[in-house]
């Protein structure tokens, strides 16, 4: 069976937010993010609309190289699940992407893990409440506890999950794929090369 591999971004950003729920939590990097790519140009969670403004909360497709995120403290880990899964949690993101001006976010759930009070709230995550959310069908990784009480560090002390990279979020290794595909690649002898060189002038 294909294995394919999905990539979770957690970040520490600075804001009053981040730090009130690291107060509380006495962890690092209380945000998360899922992505699809190595390079992490496809990245989504819940979070600032627009950075300037705090309450501009919902979903939003992540850009971890612009002003906002570039800074972060950051870890960056890896899973890998089966193909049936990576289309399902692609296919609930999708559905959530169509219908984002529906979707806000939950500020009021931060409060009920504060105060272990169960509040399900309609079309509201708040990040690590989406990511166990697109996740919980899947057979790959098994979350404990409901999604409104799911914290980034639940999901990052799984043990199935695998640390990549750890640092500051902008200087993310987004190449390094690309040049191990290269360094993998076999080498051409001069003989094959040359031979290629006199066919292409043979043939023009």
């Amino acid at each position: 069976m294909r294995e394919r591999t999905i990539y979770f971004v957690f970040t520490d950003t600075g804001t009053y937010l981040s730090r009130l729920i690291n107060l509380y939590t006495n962890k690092p990097l209380n945000h998360v993010s899922i992505g699809f790519d190595h390079e992490l140009k496809e990245v989504y969670s819940f979070g600032r609309i627009n950075p300037k403004n705090p309450f501009s909360g919902g979903f939003v497709r992540e850009d971890i190289r612009g002003d906002f995120l570039k800074n972060s403290s950051c870890g960056v880990y890896t899973l890998n699940i089966t193909e049936e899964e990576y289309i399902n949690i692609r296919h609930h993101i999708k559905e959530i992407e169509k219908r984002a001006a529906d979707y806000k976010y939950n500020f009021i759930g931060l409060i009920g893990i504060l105060l272990k009070i169960n509040i399900r709230r309609k079309n509201a995550f708040f990040c690590s409440q989406f990511v166990a959310t697109v996740l919980q069908d899947a057979e790959s990784i098994k979350l404990s506890k409901p999604t409104n009480f799911i914290t980034a560090a639940d999901i990052r002390e799984q043990s199935e999950l695998q640390l990549i990279y750890q640092g500051r979020l902008g200087d993310y290794p987004k190449h390094e794929l690309a040049e191990e595909a290269l360094l993998d690649r076999p080498k051409q002898s001069l003989f094959n090369t040359v031979s290629q060189k006199v066919k292409q002038f043979v043939l023009r």
